[in-house]
């Protein structure tokens, strides 16, 4: 049922893009200010209720709304179906990633490094060449892969029902919009920490098992403490082993990324995927063969 619901999420994701922007992270980033507003007064244990509260009141109706369903297969079916949806994402970084390539194979730098600006939120260096922003986008991608699907489905599969990617979700969220609320915000951080520890960790070993794997368990082992965020310095330091390219701060190994490395990104990415399809088609079938 999960393999299902999780096929029907994808499929719908690519037909019918979801506004993420507008239904997902406004909605929990406006639930996230109230809180903050009214529970913050400088200290740790306000931002613990305040973390437990944000996460604990979205998450407690859809545990007995599932409870519920499980009586009637095809509604928890659809129910999955729809937080898969809404937590999921190809969109939220396919559509930015096809044009930075485009602009870059029609040797538009200038397109290229104004829509990588905008993906990524930051100003970039006017004077980025075209192989830097290739390399950039690599990383973003890899990142935005790794948070917008595989962590999704990681926890979807470890957690009963749609409980686990709702919760890695709003846990995301939550730690971006404290990020710069002091000792308020760092419980949020720590639990968003701890929820990405294992998935970082499963989306570079996919990564390792679709790509060149000997490579990419290198670069994890070697080089993911030379990025700020160790978690996704394993992430990219992988996936750039696998695919036997050069990024930034020398992660990887091989030839520095251009435009053609970015297409061979996107076949790790839809690679890794279909072998997470895989191990839920193997896990279904134990359980049928039980």
């Amino acid at each position: 049922m999960s393999l299902f619901a999780l096929i029907l999420a994808l499929l719908l994701e690519q037909r019918f893009p979801l506004p993420y922007a507008h239904w997902v992270a406004r909605p929990v980033s406006i639930w996230a200010e109230w809180l903050e507003r009214y529970l913050n007064a400088g200290s740790y244990q306000q931002g613990i209720a305040a973390a437990l509260l944000a996460t604990l009141l979205p998450l407690a109706p859809l545990i007995l709304v599932y409870i519920l369903c499980l009586e009637q297969p095809v509604l928890a079916f659809a129910l999955n179906a729809l937080i898969l949806y809404l937590t999921l994402g190809f969109r939220q970084f396919s559509h930015f990633y096809t044009d930075i390539q485009m602009a870059l194979r029609l040797d538009d730098t200038e397109r290229a490094r104004a829509l990588l600006s905008e993906w990524r939120n930051e100003d970039l260096p006017a004077n980025l060449e075209a192989d830097e922003i290739a390399q950039l986008a690599i990383e973003t991608a890899l990142v935005a892969s790794h948070r917008h699907v595989f962590a999704v489905i990681f926890w979807f599969v470890l957690l009963p029902g749609p409980l686990g990617a709702l919760l890695y979700r709003i846990s995301h969220l939550l730690a971006d919009s404290w990020r710069e609320q002091g000792d308020f915000g760092r419980f949020a951080a720590d639990m968003f920490y701890w929820l990405e520890w294992l998935p970082t960790r499963a989306t570079a070993a996919a990564f390792a098992i679709v790509g060149n794997f000997e490579d990419a368990v290198f670069c994890w082992r070697n080089q993911a403490a030379r990025w700020y965020n160790r978690g996704l310095g394993i992430v990219i330091a992988s996936g750039a082993g696998a695919l036997g390219i050069r990024l930034k701060n020398d992660l990887g190994t091989g030839e520095a990324a251009d435009v053609d490395s970015m297409q061979s990104a996107v076949g790790l990415v839809w690679r890794a995927v279909m072998l997470w399809c895989l191990l839920l088609i193997l896990r279904w079938l134990a359980g049928m063969a039980s």
